[in-house]
Formats: structure tokens, sequence, C-alpha cells
């Protein structure tokens, strides 16, 4: 009974226990990334007004609603009531239409198909700047953790340090500066260390915002990632550009739009029409001065609007015009903003990766050695404590540059991925180690 009991406190501790372990478990980037997409706000906004102005396209292109007569004619006034006195005298019923000269719906339809479609392209564009947003500060998050780490590690050395510094005082082997020295290193890190762990609330902060979560939902530190390759040479990153960035294809279609309000400006030059019918229901007429048999009658019409205020349809095509070349300026400034960012990206990326590279492979490595080398040496005098010291800190911001690095290696990336409008192919990524 004994051995039952322990073994259900242990099941029940357990069960209490797994959700934790659970919800402490780091959620992939790619996951962060599709929740900020379907939670947003912004984006349920921007989506809810693309809606509101696709709604709008067939009303552009609708006729106005007819138009329903009900007339009595011709009543005598002394006798209002009486149909059958006066031939003239009739009930009658009649519909009318307006419609527009010749193509102006369809291009009142076009004008609201594009201003849609830019809407549509401006929801595409927020999402792309969403996902940059989420994975830049998923990147700082991690060399944020990297770095309280490291100084974690540094905390314990230079406890370390001030312990062996101490011990050779005591033994009239060290200076007390050395002392003081390694004590204002630690007090130096450990002022860092509340920096780094402020600006870690405010990034999970900021993350907890993107992600429409509460603020104060944990985020658990970021997990190691690779660093991959970019395919891709720069002309080939234009091209894919200026056919997948949505922010192009929505200037693209404000520029038509313009075009097509150009022309519709220059349809308004024509007059519309008015089609009308009606019809006469008379009565018979027999009397001493009119014998009319009240055959019933009806009457087509057609009538025109005078397009005769040149200026206001003047203003309407130098409206249009202008907001033609305005779509045009502002396609060819971002075309060009694209280039930049493009060559920006690549050359920053390039120096990311030498840099990680240089200090995988070089400085750290020596780092490590002189630093070993200058430990044995202290312990036998041949080498101050300064440089033992000052062999911890070099290595220490190292080891912090070398992460950083790599962080920025990965947010330039999704910059890259913003300014060209898509993921990119990536190849043999190598796993970081450190």
């Amino acid at each position: 009974m004994r051995f039952q009991s322990v073994l259900f406190m242990m099941v029940m501790v357990l069960a209490s226990v797994a959700p934790q372990m659970a919800a402490a478990q780091p959620e992939s980037l790619e996951q962060l990334v599709a929740e900020a997409l379907a939670n947003n706000p912004e984006i349920k906004a921007s989506e809810a007004r693309w809606r509101m102005f696709a709604g709008r396209v067939k009303q552009a292109g609708g006729l106005e609603d007819p138009m329903l007569m009900l007339k009595a004619q011709n009543l005598l006034v002394r006798d209002p009531l009486t149909f059958n006195r006066d031939a003239t005298t009739a009930k009658v019923i009649g519909i009318s239409q307006q419609l527009p000269f010749w193509g102006k719906r369809a291009l009142r339809e076009e004008i609201a198909t594009l201003e849609a479609e830019s809407y549509r392209h401006s929801i595409e564009e927020r999402k792309l700047e969403l996902a940059r947003m989420v994975k830049e500060t998923w990147y700082q998050l991690y060399a944020t953790d990297k770095s309280l780490a490291i100084i974690e590690k540094n905390l314990k050395i230079m406890d370390d340090f001030l312990t062996i510094a101490e011990a050779k005082y005591a033994v009239g082997q060290g200076a007390q500066a050395d002392i003081y020295k390694a004590g204002l290193e630690k007090s130096k890190m450990l002022d860092m260390q509340i920096s780094l762990q402020q600006k870690r609330t405010s990034l999970a902060a900021n993350l907890n915002y993107l992600l429409y979560r509460p603020g104060t939902t944990p985020v658990p530190p970021i997990p190691e990632f690779p660093l991959p390759e970019l395919t891709q040479r720069v002309e080939q990153l234009n091209a894919l550009a200026l056919k997948k960035r949505p922010q192009v294809k929505g200037l693209t279609a404000l520029a038509n739009k313009g075009a097509a309000a150009r022309r519709l400006a220059h349809k308004e030059f024509w007059p519309d029409v008015n089609v009308s019918f009606e019809y006469m229901f008379r009565e018979s007429v027999q009397n001493g001065m009119a014998n009319d048999p009240g055959y019933n009658m009806f009457t087509l019409g057609l009538t025109f609007n005078l397009p005769v205020q040149w200026s206001r349809r003047q203003a309407m095509v130098a409206a249009s015009s202008s907001e033609t070349a305005m779509a045009t300026d502002e396609l060819n400034g971002l075309k060009n903003s694209i280039s930049y960012v493009i060559n920006d990206s690549l050359a920053q990326l390039e120096r990311r990766k030498r840099l990680v590279e240089l200090y995988r492979g070089g400085i750290i490595p020596q780092a490590e050695q002189s630093l070993e080398s200058a430990l044995i040496g202290y312990r036998v005098n041949k080498v101050d404590f300064l440089t033992v010291l000052d062999g911890r800190v070099s290595l220490f911001n190292y080891e912090r540059e070398l992460f950083e690095s790599q962080a920025e290696y990965m947010m330039q990336l999704a910059r890259l991925e913003a300014a060209v409008g898509t993921d990119l192919a990536l190849s043999a990524p190598h796993e970081t180690k450190h």
C-alpha cells in the first residue's frame, strides 16, 4: 500500500508539472509568424477594408434604378375627377431609365476593381512587414539570451578570479589592485546583465504585441538555428521583387486606375441619355363640342444632358493625369528603394557571414588559447593578473559578437525577403555551433 501511495503521488506531481513543461517548450519561428498573420488586428482591419472596396465593384458598374411615373394629365379644374369630358384628359403610367454614354459603366467598374486590388496588395504588404518584425524580434531575443548566458558563465569565472586574486594577495604574491580590478569587471557585467534582462522583457512584450497575445505571456529561450546561404544573385533578386512584391503590384494597380479614370474623364465630354416610355389611358368623349373614341396612346422619349461645363470636365482629366503620374513616380521610387535594399542586404549578409566564420574558426579559438596560456603563466607568476583579466573580457566580448553576428545575419535575411516579397531559396544551412 505504501508503494502504491508513493506511485500515486509521483503521477499527480508529473501531471501537474507536465502542462508547465509543455508551455515552456519554445515555438518554431514559422508557427509564430503564422499566428501573427492569423491574429493581428491590423491585418484583420485591412482585410475588412479590402472587402468593403471589393463590394463596390458591382455598384460602380451598375445602372441607376429606373424611375416609375404615375400621373393624371390635363384634368379640368372645375371637375377634376371626370376623365370623359375632354379629349386630352388621360391617366398616364410611365417608366424611364438613365443610360450612361457607351463605355462609362465598364470604366467605372474597372476603376473600382483596380482600387480594390490595390487594397488587397496592401494587405499582403502588411503581412510581409509583420512577418519581418516577428523574425527580427525573434533573432534579437536569441542574441539577448545568448548574451545573458555568457554573462552568467563569466560571472562565475570572475568569482573564481577573485578567489585566486585574494589567495595570491594573502600569501604576498599578488596586488590588492588585482582584487579591485576583478571586482570592477564583475560589477560591469552585473550592470550589463540588468540592462539585458530589461531588454529581453521589452523584446518579449513586443513579440507578444505582434502576436496579439497578453503582454505577460512568457517567451521561452530561443533555440539554436541554422545559418543558410542565399543562392540567388542580385539580378535575380531584383527581377523576383518586381514580380512578387505586393507593393509593386499595388502601385501598378493605382497607376492603371489613374489611366482608366483619365479615359472615363474624356468620356464625360459625351452626353448620357435618358430613355422613357409613357402609356396614356383615355376615355371616350361624347358631347356637343367633341366626339372622340378615346383610344389609348403611348409616348417614347430620349433625353440628353448637355455637357457644356467644360472646365469641370477638364479638371477631371487633369486630376486623373496627376493620379497616374503620382502612382508612376511612387512606383519608380519603390523600385529604386528595392534595388538599394537588395544590394545593401547582400553586402551586410556577406559581412556577417565572414564575421561568423572568423569568430568561430579564428578569433574565439585563439582567444581561448591566449586566456589559457595567461592563466598558466599567472599561476607561476610569469603573467600579471591584468593580462588574465583582459583576456577573459576579450573572450567574453568576442563570444557576444559571434551571437550578435549570427542574429544580425538572419535579420538581414528577413529584411531581404520582405524587400523581395517572398521566401527565398536557401541552400545547405550550417548549424550554429559554439
